[in-house]
């Protein structure tokens, strides 16, 4: 977020990185890590760039300030480093800090509404070879999570996930009926919404893909589009990336069933799996 704001507020100055970089005493490249999220912030570079980008506000420069330091001190999911890849902590930073996630899932249920069990399931999904260990800390880790859904000012999250992930029984039938019956009981909190994507929608948007959208409390601080591969993952910001993300996020809720056919979907789905 400190690093999408800093080029936001360069890109404003018309300064450019080699320019920014100069007054860090740094390169252009670091310039662009920091912009990116991909090195720490130290408070002197902030506080320099702050100084060149020509921010008078007293109480917003402390702010940034504020988050130059919070950077710098490791989140709980720090200890799960050497199971998780650099481009997904990033991710997993974003989401403690979003106060609405929306996701449209084709695979497999969202991450954050998995069972422990299918979690597993999914992990192992062509990574049998794992050890056992390495597979409870991702497991960990993905459970770990969704305490974002359930704490004292929870995250609210909407979901699509496409009918077919009902019908695919990931970890076998009975872990299925288990995660059925977990969808079921977390479509009922009121910071959770779920909505299926049924086969008969023909021609619906997103047939690029799984993607989500998180959204933060501070209003000055842009909507982020994360798409993930299997190696890496995307992180949009720009305007016109989350106009047109943004877009197929709201044509999707119109075409999935309404929100008041969900549980007798889910049940439909848990009687299949019997």
């Amino acid at each position: 977020m400190l690093g999408g704001h800093l080029r936001r507020m360069r890109e404003a100055a018309k300064i450019s990185r080699a320019d920014a970089g100069w007054q860090i005493r740094a390169s252009e490249s670091k310039v662009s890590r920091m912009e990116l999220g991909r090195v720490g912030f130290k408070e002197r570079d902030v506080s320099d760039l702050l100084d060149l980008y020509e921010l008078k506000d007293p109480e917003e420069r402390e702010r940034l300030m504020d988050l130059a330091r919070a950077a710098n001190n490791p989140g709980w999911w720090s200890r799960y480093g050497d199971v998780m890849p650099s481009w997904f902590s990033n991710y997993v930073g974003l989401e403690v800090a979003a106060k609405l996630i929306r996701t449209y899932e084709v695979l497999f249920v969202p991450g954050l509404l998995q069972t422990e069990d299918y979690a597993r399931a999914v992990v192992q999904l062509g990574k049998a070879y794992l050890p056992a260990e390495e597979i409870e800390q991702r497991v960990s880790l993905r459970v770990t999570r969704q305490q974002i859904l359930t704490r004292h000012d929870p995250a609210k999250l909407w979901v699509v996930i496409d009918e077919a992930v009902l019908h695919r029984p990931v970890g076998g039938r009975a872990t299925m009926r288990e995660q059925i019956e977990y969808l079921m009981k977390m479509a009922k909190l009121p910071n959770i919404t779920l909505q299926v994507m049924p086969f008969s929608s023909i021609g619906y948007p997103g047939a690029g893909g799984a993607f989500s959208i998180l959204r933060f409390p501070e209003g000055d601080l842009p909507d982020v589009v994360y798409i993930e591969h299997a190696a890496s993952a995307l992180y949009l910001d720009k305007l016109e990336d989350l106009d047109e993300y943004t877009a197929i996020m709201e044509a999707l809720t119109i075409s999935a069933a309404p929100v008041t056919a969900t549980q007798p979907m889910l049940a439909e789905a848990l009687e299949r799996m019997s």
